[in-house]
């Protein structure tokens, strides 16, 4: 009860503040004046205020960082900051923890551990160690970090489940859902041997790839405390050199890679974020981290396939049509509204302009008035789904202002359409008028681009000859 209120004066005055967004004295007045300033200062506060609360808050506020649909700029922005944001533990108690697991010395098994983490996330840590000649990682669980969690996850169900009986709207109805989905999920990442045999099973289905790495399991030592896995050297991908990045081949990799856990193998890696995505010297992609995975359900990933095919034809019923099937569409939503929806996706994929540009494209179309109304539902395999494509995004237009990822990912998709369907068990030959459509896209994505990238030569010229 203590550490529920300590969570309540926390961020009780945010939420507070947040209603005043709506009423300037909570239940009468108009909305108070907020600058873009001002919501950047909050934004800020807020993410404070959570790493304060401790790694529980931190993971579930990273989880909640995927839900655009949910939490608006600049918020979103800020609690995807929350990656780096945890204290490492201290090595004393590391050494406790390996003197545990394997019953010896302070250092465990290994012939030498490097005292300083790789990496300090919100449930363990990540030290780099050598072990019979090799070199490996050596994952280890937070101390007392299991009834950390519980007590957290305890405050945030009786708190969103308060606020979800008080505010009975979609948007905090989604808050609540999202609480309860991290309480599942979190329960798998806090038992390494769980994610040994995830990372297992990734290893073998990507075997047969050349440009990605999956970190080998070390088996032996696994232990539900502890993780060892193979080192593999890399570079993170969102701390690249941009003068000698390819975005398009950066996000064209990233993309093949989760296309294939999502739609072929049906395990996806639902803990997308920089930090578990790194480039090895080959430039090889490296995956790392499996301990919060999906499994997609076949007819999901089959409605799924079959809306991205309705995309690339260009047929705006059959994607809203996709949408209901895949239970995006919140009850009583119009369905006009959801097909103009659509409508704008399929035309953005046409589109070449900076993200920014596109962004405002949707921002003043009126549709976004309906969605806020009724706003569209992520089913809880999508919302990881949509972490990823917010992950591809954004590094794309880190490296490449003019990135698509859905102009990137339409032809990626299609080359890999017969091995998406087999899986599936579904007729893998396509349609007389999936060919014409297809060869139609591409005619058409090929001109569109060449357009764009005229208008980027010739507005950059003119702005070189106003200087």
């Amino acid at each position: 009860m203590w550490h529920t209120a300590r969570v309540v004066l926390t961020l009780g005055p945010f939420v507070l503040s947040f209603l005043r967004d709506q009423r300037r004295w909570l239940w009468w007045g108009a909305p108070a004046v907020r600058s873009p300033a001002f919501h950047a200062r909050r934004a800020c506060r807020l993410v404070a205020a959570i790493t304060r609360l401790g790694p529980t808050f931190v993971k579930l506020a990273q989880v909640f960082a995927a839900r655009a649909d949910l939490i608006e700029e600049p918020y979103l922005g800020e609690l995807g900051t929350l990656v780096d944001a945890v204290a490492p533990v201290p090595w004393a108690a590391v050494s406790r923890e390996l003197s545990a697991a394997y019953d010896a010395g302070p250092t465990g098994p290994f012939e030498a551990i490097d005292q300083v983490p790789l990496a300090a996330a919100s449930l363990g840590q990540v030290h780099r160690a050598r072990w019979q000649g090799r070199e490996v990682v050596v994952k280890v669980l937070r101390p007392g970090i299991e009834a950390v969690v519980a007590r957290d996850v305890r405050a945030a169900r009786a708190i969103t489940a308060w606020a979800a009986r008080r505010w009975p709207v979609p948007h905090v109805q989604g808050l609540a859902a999202m609480v309860e989905e991290f309480a599942e999920r979190v329960a798998e990442e806090l038992d390494f041997r769980q994610e040994a045999a995830y990372a297992t099973e990734v290893r073998a289905n990507f075997a047969g790839e050349r440009d990605v790495v999956i970190p080998e399991v070390i088996r032996p030592l696994v232990r539900q405390r502890v993780l060892v896995l193979e080192y593999v050297a890399g570079r993170r991908v969102d701390r690249l050199d941009p003068t000698t990045v390819d975005a398009r081949r950066l996000a064209t990799a990233v993309m093949t890679t989760y296309v294939q856990m999502m739609l072929v193998d049906g395990l996806f890696h639902a803990d997308p974020h920089p930090g578990n995505l790194l480039v090895d010297a080959d430039g090889r992609l490296v995956l790392l981290d499996f301990g919060m995975m999906v499994r997609v359900p076949r007819p999901m990933r089959l409605t799924l396939v079959r809306t991205v095919f309705a995309a690339v034809r260009r047929s705006v019923p059959d994607v809203a049509a996709g949408f209901h099937a895949l239970g995006l569409v919140a009850p009583g939503a119009d369905p006009r509204e959801i097909e103009r929806l659509a409508g704008v996706m399929i035309v953005m994929a046409d589109t070449v302009s900076t993200t920014r540009d596109r962004l405002e494209t949707i921002l003043t179309d009126r549709i976004m008035t309906a969605l806020h109304e009724f706003p569209v539902l992520l089913p809880r395999e999508l919302v990881y789904f949509a972490r990823t494509a917010a992950l591809i995004e954004g590094l794309g237009t880190r490296y490449d202002p003019y990135f698509n990822a859905i102009a990137v990912g339409t032809p990626l998709v299609l080359h890999m359409r017969t091995r998406i369907l087999r899986s599936l068990g579904d007729e893998a030959s396509p349609s007389v008028e999936e060919v014409a459509a297809i060869a139609g896209w591409a005619a058409g994505a090929a001109v569109v681009r060449a357009r764009g990238i005229a208008r980027g030569v010739r507005a950059a010229a003119r702005a070189l000859l106003g200087a």
